[in-house]
């Protein structure tokens, strides 16, 4: 864990006095500790925490192993609500030790489910700082693998109750440059369902203009270009800030990672500068601690975009230790740390003329003045350092764009072929050619993610040109689409701007008297202020195949005004609704029925009628987790005597509150079932109802649970009797 390159850089640009440098070197050797947000909507997630608090931190309290003290988990102190936590302990404890074996299975299972997410702590910071509201909408640009996204969901989503979801009338686009990365992204918003979300296939640095309808017409169409009240701009980045938990980065750190990341950064910058509403916030983050893609960036985009300027945002996380922005730095020209030009002009008079159109190097990448410096307000944005309150390095920047926001921004000179960052209003996407930084072995890109999904944010090697857009292409789907409904009809020409090369189904509103959702609103009596315009489905026929999407207004609004090919739209909305084809329904061969997935039942469930939701217990509860098909006269009377005389089809049921035995359920508990001719079925995923078993039981009581010992023993006496 040595690096003469970035010692001697970054004592050059004095990142901190002398007397803290051995605690900084020190920190960035030692391993980072694991950190986990408890996720979901508010209510949900402080009862959880409050498992966590109450019950499981002070088991933990007081454990010794192998002769030592072994701390328990302890909350973050800056994080809100206290629903962040620490956890400083070695893999060889949570195996061995019994009481942390059990607090990791615990762990284990909520992430499964998405009550817990794994995140690193500095990476919780910028969805904080953008103060998601409701009403807002919002844009991640740069948002995979997603632990960021699904923090912004949960804002918006700030008046849910701990079983239905509430109805934001605000927008999310989760975009990213990868599209397999995309799909990572759906499934971590999955878990926090929300009829608001859009995920996008961009290269964020020319995101391309979104109409939507305007009451002042705008053009022929009747349309204007969507603004955001909120954009977060978390860079792909040089990493060096995930050192602790990357220590790769100590043998390939060069500081021509961050100078080749710079050109692209600013114009992902500059492209959300352009896109925000007046009044409206940008979070700029990245997990790297060099100034060129840092304060270099925010210099020149201020620069270059009057009317923005930096918020004080000092005092918003109480606890919170960080260090201010830089004022000045000294960018280094080569490998061999050459800090020796003072100005850019300088540099550029030491090559021989017919070097000086290949050097990397801009003028940006120098500080402005100190006047400037101070003008701009440099020390604002906010630094932390691992030794400070043992976590990653990561920097971030609030800036705001005033309510009277001046003239046109200042042009600046772009290499021949590049594109300003506003000129894509009839954008057309291709392939981005990709070229390496340097001759180095490629150090790794972050965006100060935690591994929630399995990919680490450090999973994108270094090789994205600054002088180049990054633009990966589609993977080819099975079905080529046809045009959108609402976008471009049948049998017409594609808009132009569109992307032909972009395979994804196309997306299409159904009526509202569609057979199929009149069908679902008859079966969950659901209540007249039902959305029914807003469902959608995904196929080139337009027919109710298999599942059934929920949008808000501005969502449907946008995916009938824009072609969703030129938006590279990957999915919107929350899947709702699902064609029932187990094996029940297919040998009573009875007709084809939806019903409501246990995902999608917080959106459905403030439209249904509660008359019609069953009600049980604890107890019924018991035999649905026990068995995969109990049979009706398996369950007492009450319940019994409600779903026996129900047909075949979807039902949804409430268990109140209650203990049985030593189990405990402490909040109401609304699930679907599949009702058939004898039998029902608790409609969740094995890993769900393991969770759940685990958490009102104390045990996995679930049928796959038992199965799964059995397989285990009969493992163990083959291996026996083999002996």
């Amino acid at each position: 864990m040595q690096n003469e390159r970035l010692v001697k850089y970054y004592r050059a640009q004095n990142i901190l006095p002398d007397d803290e440098w051995e605690a900084f070197m020190n920190s960035m050797r030692e391993l980072l500790p694991t950190t986990f947000r408890v996720a979901g909507s508010r209510q949900t997630a402080r009862l959880l925490n409050d498992t966590i608090k109450e019950t499981h931190a002070p088991h933990l309290a007081g454990v010794v192993f192998e002769g030592e003290s072994v701390s328990p988990p302890t909350q973050i102190p800056w994080y809100p609500d206290g629903l962040a936590w620490q956890l400083n302990v070695a893999k060889k404890v949570l195996r061995k030790s019994p009481e942390f074996k059990k607090f990791h299975n615990f762990l284990v299972g909520e992430t499964e489910v998405g009550n817990i997410s794994r995140q690193e702590a500095v990476s919780m910071l910028p969805p904080l700082f953008l103060e998601v509201e409701p009403h807002h909408r919002v844009i991640d640009m740069c948002a995979a693998p997603g632990s960021k996204t699904a923090q912004l969901l949960e804002a918006l989503h700030a008046q849910d109750t701990v079983t239905a979801s509430s109805f934001p009338t605000g927008l999310l686009i989760a975009n990213d440059s990868d599209h397999k990365r995309t799909h990572m992204l759906i499934h971590q918003s999955a878990r926090l369902p929300s009829p608001s979300l859009m995920v996008t296939n961009h290269d964020a640095s020319i995101y391309p203009a979104i109409r939507v309808p305007s009451a002042r017409v705008q053009d022929k169409a009747g349309t204007e270009q969507l603004l955001f009240d909120r954009i977060l701009c978390d860079v792909p980045c040089s990493g060096d800030g995930t050192i602790r938990k990357n220590p790769g980065i100590w043998k390939h750190w060069s500081p021509m990672d961050g100078n080749g990341l710079h050109g692209l950064q600013l114009r992902i910058l500059e492209r959300a500068m352009r896109m925000l509403q007046k009044g409206g916030r940008i979070v700029y983050s990245t997990c790297s601690m060099n100034p060129m893609e840092n304060e270099a960036v925010i210099a020149a985009a201020l620069r270059l975009m009057p009317g923005f300027e930096l918020v004080d945002m000092a005092k918003h996380l109480p606890g919170l230790v960080f260090r201010p922005g830089l004022s000045s730095w000294q960018p280094a020209v080569d490998r061999s740390v050459d800090v020796s030009f003072a100005k850019y002009g300088d540099y550029i008079q030491s090559l021989p003329e017919n070097k000086r159109a290949e050097s990397k190097m801009v003028e940006s990448h120098w500080p402005p003045t100190p006047a400037e410096a101070e003008e701009l307000r440099l020390n604002l944005c906010m630094r932390i350092y691992p030794h400070l309150q043992d976590t990653g390095g990561f920097f971030v920047a609030v800036l705001q764009k005033k309510q009277s926001a001046p003239g046109p921004p200042v042009a600046r000179e772009l290499p021949e072929g590049k594109r300003q960052a506003d000129a894509v209003e009839d954008l057309e996407t291709s392939d981005g050619k990709k070229m390496k930084l340097s001759d180095e072995p490629p150090s790794r890109t972050g965006t100060g993610e935690e591994e929630g999904a399995g990919a680490a944010a450090d999973d994108m090697p270094l090789d994205v040109s600054a002088e180049q857009p990054n633009i990966i292409s589609a993977v080819a789907a099975p079905v080529t689409p046809e045009p959108a409904k609402g976008s471009t009809g049948k049998g017409k020409k594609a808009t132009k701007g569109a992307d032909l090369s972009f395979k994804e189904n196309p997306f299409t509103f159904l009526k509202a008297d569609d057979p199929a959702i009149r069908a679902c609103i008859s079966q969950l009596n659901l209540k007249p202020d039902f959305p029914a315009a807003n469902m959608l489905i995904r196929n080139p026929t337009g027919e109710t195949v298999r599942s059934m999407y929920m949008t808000n207004d501005i969502v449907r609004a946008i995916v009938e005004h824009n072609d969703y090919t030129r938006m590279r739209l990957v999915t919107c909305g929350t899947k709702v609704m699902g064609k029932q084809e187990g094996a029940a329904a297919k040998r009573e061969g009875a007709e084809s029925q939806f019903r409501v997935l246990s995902e999608g039942l917080p959106v459905m469930l403030p439209y249904v009628e509660p008359a019609s939701i069953l009600s049980a217990d604890l107890a019924t509860l018991k035999v649905m987790m026990e068995s995969y098909y109990p049979v009706c006269s398996q369950f007492q009377e009450r319940f019994r005597s409600a779903v026996e005389p129900k047909g075949q089809g979807c039902y949804i049921v409430r268990f109140a509150p209650g203990r049985l035995g030593t189990a405990s359920l402490t909040h109401d508990l609304v699930l679907p079932i599949w009702k058939s001719t004898v039998s029902v079925t608790l409609m969740l995923e094995k890993k769900a109802k393991s969770a759940l078993s685990l958490r009102v039981f104390g045990e996995d009581i679930t049928t796959a649970a038992r199965e799964a010992a059995q397989k285990r023993r009969d493992g163990e006496a083959s291996t026996t009797e083999g002996a």
